[in-house]
C-alpha cells in the first residue's frame, strides 16, 4: 500500500498524458504538409483530425473497463507503446486509407493513455492531495497542444513524416520510463469479474451519466470557438495564420494556468458545482464577446485567452468528481472512460455545428448555440450537485477509492 503521495511519479504519470497529447496536435499542425505530399482534398484530410474524437466518443467505457479488468499501469503503457507503432507505421504509408487507419490506432492509444492516467494517480496520491493531482493531469492537453503548436520550425526541417518519427521516438521511449518509473506498483492477478455486469453497473448510476453529458456540453461549446481559432483570429486581427497560430497557443496554454487553479480551489474546499456554474457561465457570455463584429479584435482576443483560462477549472474539476461518483471503487476506469466518451462526443458535435452554423448565419449566431449548451449544462450541474455520491463521508470515499485503485494499477 502506498502510504504517502509521490509526486514525481505523478509528474511523470501527468508527462504521459503530455507525450500522448503531442499526437492529437501533431495532425492539425502537420496538416497542410500531409494534404500537400498526398494529394488529399480538405474532407478526408479532416478525418485525420477527427480521427481520435471519434475512437473516443464510440469506444471510452470500453476502454474504461478495460483499465478496470486489465490494470491502469498495463493499459498506460501498451497505450503509449501503441501509439509509437501506430506514429512509425504511419510516417510510412502513402495513401490517405492507411494513413487515417494509423490515426485509429493511434487514437485507442491516447484513449488508453487518458483513461488509465487518473486511476494511476488515484492509486499513488493521498486523498487530500487528490484534487491537486488531477489539476496537474488536466494540464497535460493545453500543454501538449501548446507545444506541437509552437513546434512549426521542427515540422518545417524534417518534413511530416520525420515528425511523425519523432513522436514515435518520444513515446517508445517515455514508455520504458513509465514502466521503470511504476515498477514499485506491484502486480496483482486480473478481474475476474463480469465484464457485462460493470457496464451495467457503471450505465445505470446517475453519476457516470452527469459527468458525461458535462464534458460532452463544456468540449461542444469551447471546442466551437476554439476549434476555430486560428481563422477566427486571423480574420478580427487581421493577422497571418502563422501569427494565428501562435496567438492561438498562448489561448491555449493559458488554459493550464485554469487547471492549477481548479486543483488549489478544490483542495481547500471550494465546492464542484460553483466551479462549474463559473465556467459555464463565462463560455456562454464570453462567445458573445468574441464572435461579435461590434467587439475590436484585441478585446475579443483577450477574451479567448480570459475564456479558456476560466475554462480551465471545468475538465479538472470533472475528472475529479469522477472517483466520488464512481458506482464503485473498482469502477473508477470505466467512469472515466465514459466521461472520455462524453468528452469526445462534444468535441465531433461542437465544431462541426459551429461550421455549420456559421457557414448558414454567420459566426454571431453560433454565440446563441453556445449559450443554449451552456444553460443546459447549468442544470446539469445543480443535479450532480444534488447527486448523492454515497453515505459515506468525502474523505472515507477517497480513502476507500484510494485502495481500490491500488490494487487495480498493475
Amino acid at each position: 500500500m502506498i502510504a504517502a503521495s509521490r509526486w514525481p511519479l505523478i509528474h511523470l504519470i501527468v508527462g504521459a498524458g503530455i507525450v500522448s497529447a503531442l499526437q492529437v496536435g501533431k495532425a492539425p499542425a502537420a496538416l497542410a504538409t500531409v494534404q500537400a505530399d498526398l494529394g488529399l482534398d480538405l474532407p478526408t484530410a479532416s478525418w485525420l483530425l477527427s480521427a481520435f474524437a471519434l475512437v473516443g466518443g464510440i469506444a471510452g467505457i470500453a476502454i474504461g473497463i478495460a483499465v478496470d479488468h486489465v490494470g491502469a499501469r498495463r493499459m498506460a503503457i501498451g497505450g503509449l507503446l501503441l501509439q509509437g507503432v501506430a506514429s512509425a507505421a504511419g510516417a510510412l504509408m502513402s495513401g490517405a486509407a492507411p494513413l487515417l487507419a494509423s490515426r485509429l490506432v493511434e487514437g485507442v492509444g491516447f484513449l488508453a493513455v487518458a483513461v488509465a492516467a487518473p486511476a494511476l494517480i488515484v492509486a499513488v496520491a493521498r486523498p487530500r492531495d487528490l484534487s491537486r493531482a488531477f489539476a496537474e493531469w488536466g494540464t497535460f492537453m493545453p500543454v501538449g497542444m501548446a507545444i506541437v503548436l509552437l513546434a512549426a520550425p521542427i515540422l518545417s526541417a524534417i518534413g511530416w513524416r520525420g515528425f511523425w518519427l519523432v513522436n514515435a521516438a518520444i513515446l517508445l521511449g517515455y514508455a520504458i520510463v513509465l514502466a521503470v518509473g511504476t515498477r514499485a506498483i506491484a502486480p496483482a492477478a486480473g478481474s475476474r469479474r463480469s465484464i457485462a455486469a460493470d457496464i451495467r453497473d457503471t450505465l445505470a448510476a446517475r453519476g457516470p451519466w452527469l459527468l458525461c453529458g458535462l464534458f460532452a456540453a463544456f468540449c461542444a461549446g469551447y471546442f466551437a470557438v476554439f476549434g476555430f481559432l486560428p481563422v477566427i483570429l486571423s480574420d478580427r486581427l487581421g493577422v497571418s495564420a502563422g501569427t494565428g497560430g501562435v496567438l492561438s497557443a498562448f489561448a491555449i496554454a493559458v488554459n493550464a494556468i485554469g487547471n492549477l487553479v481548479c486543483g488549489i480551489l478544490l483542495s481547500r474546499g471550494v465546492r464542484r458545482s460553483h466551479l462549474l456554474l463559473i465556467g459555464f457561465i463565462t463560455i456562454g457570455i464570453c462567445t458573445f464577446g468574441i464572435l461579435s463584429t461590434d467587439v475590436p479584435g484585441l478585446a475579443a482576443y483577450a477574451l479567448c485567452v480570459l475564456l479558456s483560462l476560466i475554462c480551465g477549472i471545468v475538465p479538472v474539476a470533472l475528472i475529479d468528481a469522477a472517483p466520488r461518483y464512481a458506482p464503485r471503487p473498482d469502477l473508477v476506469g470505466a467512469t472515466v472512460g465514459f466521461l472520455m466518451q462524453g468528452n469526445n462526443i462534444g468535441l465531433i458535435i461542437g465544431p462541426a455545428a459551429a461550421g455549420y452554423i456559421a457557414g448558414a448565419f454567420g459566426w454571431p449566431a453560433v454565440s446563441f448555440a453556445v449559450a443554449l449548451i451552456s444553460a443546459v449544462a447549468i442544470f446539469g450541474a445543480l443535479a450532480l450537485a444534488r447527486s448523492a455520491a454515497g453515505p459515506r463521508s468525502a474523505g472515507e470515499a477517497a480513502r476507500s477509492k484510494s485502495a481500490g485503485l491500488q490494487r487495480q494499477c498493475r
